[in-house]
């Protein structure tokens, strides 16, 4: 109880929540359930009722989510998603990061899970994937024969080819890019879309224009505050993703910057904050590609699915940022 206690306490609820939450009853809101579940998470906590219900049952049916932070925004409609299909299929969730996975991730607690975390490394992956609990990945591709595992990706490539090129078409040839963390396959796979675009157009593009962030508001904002001192911006800047197309669009308005008259600003995952900013980004269905990944784990788990991984289109959706 002590452990219930403090879990309710952080959340800012009643034990008797904490505890419909950990039970699995659906008389609690779904925003109060995903507080309740990251909050145990995050201190580690392993209920009883998990373990008890782990012991009694030879294999349950609960998939794990593993997510890298709580961005309630970005990662709530893949979370509905997911809860919708399995729900539908008779499946309970269990929502946690990186730091508790080791909690969660073995075949005596659930049936598989999908992970969503650039920090949790491919050999972790490998070796927690087995014959018995099979792993959804969906932000890169494993290509080993000891993994089971399986994508669900964004097919970053070609959309990020139509919207460069449909920049060229508008008469750019000055472009900039706020990069993501280097070493993720969505950083990889839009950065290539960018350039390989602006070289099928004989257009150079100068590495120094290219910044680096981490996916977050401030190393975007912070990229575009050293542009700025450059004195020397380009004609449109290309961003890995939203996050760091709103940062850099909070410093250049700050420094009087005009957009899109004296720079265009573009994004990438059309988030609440980009449809109210007005930026030109690209929309990724987020609750389908949690919907799919669960239909693919669960597909895997009943052994009718192949382990080819499974690419979700996107759209360019052209806003007032681009003039």
């Amino acid at each position: 109880m002590d452990g219930m206690k403090k879990i309710a306490n952080i959340a800012g609820v009643s034990v008797s929540t904490v505890s419909n939450v950990l039970n699995g009853r659906n008389n609690v809101g779904q925003a109060t359930r995903e507080r309740v579940l990251q909050i145990c998470s995050e201190y580690g906590y392993y209920p009883k009722t998990l373990r008890e219900q782990a012991k009694s049952n030879s294999k349950t049916k609960t998939i794990v989510f593993i997510f890298s932070d709580f961005d309630r925004e970005f990662y709530l409609k893949i979370i509905n998603g997911m809860s919708d299909c399995l729900t539908e299929n008779g499946y309970d969730l269990i929502i946690c990061t990186n730091k508790s996975s080791s909690n969660f991730m073995r075949s005596s607690f659930a049936s598989g899970a999908i992970v969503l975390d650039s920090k949790m490394n491919d050999d972790y992956v490998i070796s927690v994937s087995k014959p018995d609990f099979p792993v959804v990945l969906m932000d890169r591709i494993i290509s080993n024969e000891l993994a089971n595992t399986k994508s669900v990706i964004i097919d970053n490539y070609p959309v990020m080819c139509e919207m460069v090129q449909g920049l060229v078409d508008k008469g750019f040839k000055r472009f900039g890019f706020i990069g993501g963390m280097e070493f993720t396959l969505d950083n990889q796979e839009r950065f290539t879309g960018f350039t390989d675009t602006l070289a099928k157009n004989n257009i150079e593009f100068d590495r120094k224009n290219y910044f680096h962030g981490n996916y977050r508001e401030k190393s975007g904002y912070q990229a575009a505050k050293i542009m700025i001192l450059s004195n020397a911006l380009p004609e449109v800047l290309v961003c890995a993703n939203d996050n760091m197309a709103i940062g850099a669009m909070k410093a250049f308005e700050e420094n009087n910057i005009r957009i899109p008259e004296d720079i265009s600003v573009t994004g990438f995952d059309d988030s609440e904050a980009a449809v109210m900013a007005g930026l030109t980004t690209i929309s990724i269905p987020r609750y389908e590609s949690g919907y799919l990944a669960a239909k693919e784990l669960l597909g895997i788990i009943e052994g009718t699915v192949n382990r080819k991984p499974f690419k979700l289109g996107a759209t360019v959706e052209w806003r007032k940022t681009v003039k």
